[in-house]
């Protein structure tokens, strides 16, 4: 790094700050904020205005060499590179990157949202979008510019810092904290945002303003908006005159003068809220700079009229690049505070507008969007292996990268902080979906033919129903674990690619009364996949053979339990147990009772609560995409529950139904849980996995998942941040709007804690969670909401979520010693479980024998990386 090294180490020390006749200088820098989303989808943004900012940009910089510009996200340029600029347009932007008077900021696919973000995905998109630049220009971005994303992560900076980054720049953080940092002045600092990396790496931050990364806007002279003449971006189609909304009032001979004076007052302004005497002026906001033309026309002649009157306003004023700011700032050669790891969430910016609703919104794509990056993690891994025993083999190595590259696309794309998040309009929603599906199905082809090329198999005389599983390890160390499909017979035999017949329990679904569950324990190694055969005996099938190792599981239905007639309970106490756990179910309730590990035992009762939320604008606060309001306390969700429970040999299963109400047919909401018998000594022994159907909700509901338990955590809880580390969250009390604004993200794991017992979750997807009562945890799971709210209901961001959705998560439970070496890896096999490929059903062989051309080799060796030592 060039910039960063002198921010290491600095102490903060008393240093004389610009005095009031100090000449202040303004770096106006020319941006863009081009959402990869939100409200309309890429191509729309494409056609209706994101094409012309760069065609014209590039344009109107080539005219005038001292006019400059940032550009942002990585997504637009990228399709405007390949689809729309010209070969001039290619040379200029060789040139002016030459210049430094073009110069890309961040340079990932997209602006990634810092709450629900895994920083895998994190890391995806920017290397992504730096692959792109690096490979075509040569160039590496060195600045952050996170202005939108709703809240900063501590995982963010230490990411850019990794990545070379000299200084980092954020916006949205607590409205309380921010006018608190801006009257002291401390608005910039250094953020060590990892406890274990410390000062190695540290980054530079600087912290937006009261005004953010849009030019203020108001005029005292004018009716229009200010500082923006190329007015509103007009959709879905550009105006043939040329002539769009809100377009600023020229400057002229007339104007000028006012222009420059509400410029230089609005300068000045944020010159009292920092140390030194530069100020970071940004000029535009959402979609500006479509016509660059008439946008610098108009600012050359009011910078031209501040600078000519320097003297008389006390201010300078430039164009400049980020690179500009923050090598000014770096030789005043001032020390700065630092920052340890705290993170700067939740984000609220009002009282009553905590921005944590968006941690549990459109559930669906949050999962999606993590089960493809783990098939593309799944999918290059593999591939990788293939091609370097293999580097001539069949699998055409273009052909391939051609699946992997759109399926990066998409799962980069989807990290927008206005995507991932759940906070864009339905049909933004339906163009990431379908984006991640179109990519997910490629990459499955891939794993389907990789895998195929490692498996000939030669088949004896026989006529036995069978089907092939292959199955995919995409970690890096040995797993046993066990692995679920769906089959349309009541009874299955599983063998393994030496026909050696596996431990299986086959059970009645709990969906349909036409298909069964097949569980089976796998084996592999790190990077390994193998075969296995599931036959379907359509003869009777004598335990004394293969079929000895199946066991047949039956279901075992308890009578529904209404809440009304809950009595005395905690009486009658049915125990489910593995080698790790002993659950106990009340069988008056119908709810989990206690756990019990191998060394003490747990209160724990699990149920659904629902927020009801408010959609009156009229009467209240309400809840949104983005905002969660509770509307008062949660209620239960249920008035009945009803249980069955199925006893085996793979796994024991315990299924609650929770009923609305009490003569509902149908219930709302379900819960699965999951005890893995026959792994001790084994990781998967700890886990007690929950699979959670909740849906379609009723309009403006919010549904949690709440455990209760007998751990006294002072309402302290500890989340993940974006799966990097581990953050404590200490309840707070606030005036207003406390429920809301004790909700954090949970990427991976959250978790409470006493001095001798932890309860661990574990997720798949993003959620947002809180222990809001002593030994409490919730995680919200759904939420369907409408509101009256003008601004909503013009850009269709309601969220009338009327899905089913289905998420799981992993509950451990233990001491915090004994949890503490084991649950981040157990949340790494949550999110990158193994990878299933089944074949249809045929007539074929009883016993295989497995030859390859290509692959049997490679396919059996085994990676193991070493064991994590650290907690």
């Amino acid at each position: 790094m060039v910039f960063l090294p002198f921010f290491l180490g600095l102490l903060l020390v008393t240093v004389s700050e610009n005095d009031a006749a100090e000449r202040i200088q303004a770096f106006v820098i020319p941006h863009s904020h081009m959402d990869v989303g939100w409200v309309y989808t890429v191509q729309e943004s494409m056609h209706a205005y994101a094409s012309n900012v760069y065609s014209s940009v590039v344009e109107e910089l080539s005219r005038v060499k001292s006019r400059k510009f940032i550009a942002v996200e990585q997504e637009f340029f990228r399709l405007w590179w390949v689809n729309v600029a010209t070969d001039w347009h290619k040379k200029q932007v060789g040139q002016l990157l030459k210049e430094g008077r073009l110069e890309f900021i961040i340079g990932g696919q997209v602006m990634h949202d810092e709450a629900v973000t895994d920083v895998d995905d994190a890391i995806l998109q920017l290397t992504e979008g730096h692959g792109f630049l690096y490979e075509t220009f040569g160039v590496r971005p060195r600045f952050g510019w996170h202005v939108d994303p709703f809240g900063a992560s501590a995982t963010t900076p230490v990411l850019f810092a990794l990545a070379g980054f000299d200084a980092h720049l954020i916006s949205r953080i607590d409205y309380d904290l921010k006018d608190d940092m801006q009257k002291n002045k401390k608005l910039q600092f250094v953020w060590r945002g990892s406890p274990s990396l410390k000062e190695k790496q540290e980054i530079f931050t600087h912290t937006m303003d009261q005004f953010s990364y849009c030019t203020p806007s108001y005029l005292p002279f004018s009716n229009r908006s200010g500082f923006y003449w190329n007015g509103v971006a007009l959709f879905p189609d550009p105006p043939k005159d040329g002539i769009y909304p809100n377009m600023s009032l020229p400057v002229t001979k007339e104007t000028v003068e006012l222009y420059a004076q509400t410029m230089v007052d609005n300068i000045k302004q944020r010159a009292q809220w920092f140390r030194t005497s530069h100020v970071l002026w940004p000029w535009g906001c959402d979609k500006q700079f479509f016509n660059a033309s008439v946008q610098f026309m108009n600012m050359d002649v009011i910078m031209n009229y501040i600078n000519t009157h320097s003297d008389k306003y006390g201010v300078a004023v430039q164009y400049a690049t980020l690179q500009d700011y923050f090598q000014t700032v770096h030789q005043t050669n001032l020390s700065w505070d630092v920052r340890g790891n705290q993170d700067f969430l939740p984000y609220s910016t009002e009282p009553f507008q905590a921005w944590t609703g968006f941690y549990g919104s459109r559930n669906v794509l949050k999962g999606v969007a993590r089960r493809a990056s783990s098939l593309l993690y799944a999918a290059e891994s593999l591939f990788t292996r293939y091609r370097i025993s293999y580097p001539n083999g069949p699998v055409q190595k273009e052909w391939a990268l051609d699946k992997l590259k759109a399926l990066r696309w998409a799962v980069s794309e989807v990290q927008h902080h206005d995507g991932i998040t759940g906070t864009e309009s339905p049909k933004v929603a339906d163009m990431y979906m379908e984006h991640l599906m179109q990519g997910m199905m490629g990459a499955e082809e891939l794993l389907v033919i990789l895998s195929n090329k490692g498996f000939v198999v030669v088949s004896d005389s026989g006529n036995v129903l069978e089907q092939h599983i292959i199955v995919y390890n995409p970690l890096a160390w040995n797993i046993s674990t066990y692995i679920n499909i769906s089959v349309a017979y009541a009874m299955a035999v599983v063998l393994d690619d030496d026909g050696k017949a596996v431990p299986a329990q086959i059970q009645q679904s709990m969906e349909s009364s036409t298909v069964y569950d097949l569980f089976f324990v796998v084996e592999l190694g790190g990077l390994q996949y193998r075969m296995y055969i599931v036959q379907f005996p359509q003869s009777h099938c004598d335990t004394g053979s293969a079929c000895g190792a199946t066991h047949v599981a039956r279901v075992v239905t308890f009578k529904k339990k209404n809440v009304s007639q809950w009595k005395r309970t905690g009486r009658k106490l049915l125990p489910v147990l593995n080698e790790c756990y002993k659950l106990m179910f009340d069988q008056e309730t119908n709810l989990l009772h206690s756990i019990t590990d191998r060394q003490m035992r747990v209160r724990v009762q699990q149920d659904f609560w629902e927020y009801e939320a408010n959609g009156d604008v009229h009467s209240g606060p309400i809840s949104d995409n983005y905002i969660f309001t509770a509307n008062g306390s949660a209620i239960p969700a249920y008035k009945s529950v009803a249980m069955e429970i199925v006893p085996g040999k793979v796994v024991s299963e315990i299924r609650q139904y929770f009923y609305r109400e009490e003569e509902d047919k149908n219930h709302t909401y379900s819960v699965v849980t999951r005890v893995p018998v026959g792994f001790e000594g084994r990781l998967a022994c700890f886990r007690l996995e929950q699979s959670y159907k909740v849906g379609p909700l009723e309009i403006n509901r919010e549904t949690v998942f709440r455990t209760r338990t007998s751990l006294k955590n002072n309402r302290t809880l500890f989340t993940d941040n974006n799966g990097y580390q581990m953050m404590k969250r200490t309840y707070k009390t606030f005036v207003n709007n406390t429920i809301a604004r004790n909700y954090y993200p949970m990427v991976r794991a959250a978790y409470i804690q006493d001095d001798s017992s932890r309860v661990v979750f574990l997720s798949e997807r993003a959620h947002g969670v809180a222990s809001l009562s002593q030994g409490q945890l919730e995680v919200m799971l759904h939420r369907r909401l409408w509101n009256n709210q003008e601004w909503n209901l013009g850009y269709n961001l309601t969220l009338n979520d009327s899905s089913v959705v289905r998420p799981v998560l992993w509950m451990m439970l233990g001491s915090p010693s004994a949890l503490s070496s084991i649950y981040q890896q157990e949340a790494l096999q949550l999110q990158h479980r193994p990878v299933v490929i089944k074949t249809a059903p045929k007539h074929d062989v009883s016993t295989p024998m497995l030859h390859s051309r290509y692959g049997v080799l490679w396919m059996q060796l085994r990676i193991l990386s070493p064991p994590n030592t650290t907690s």
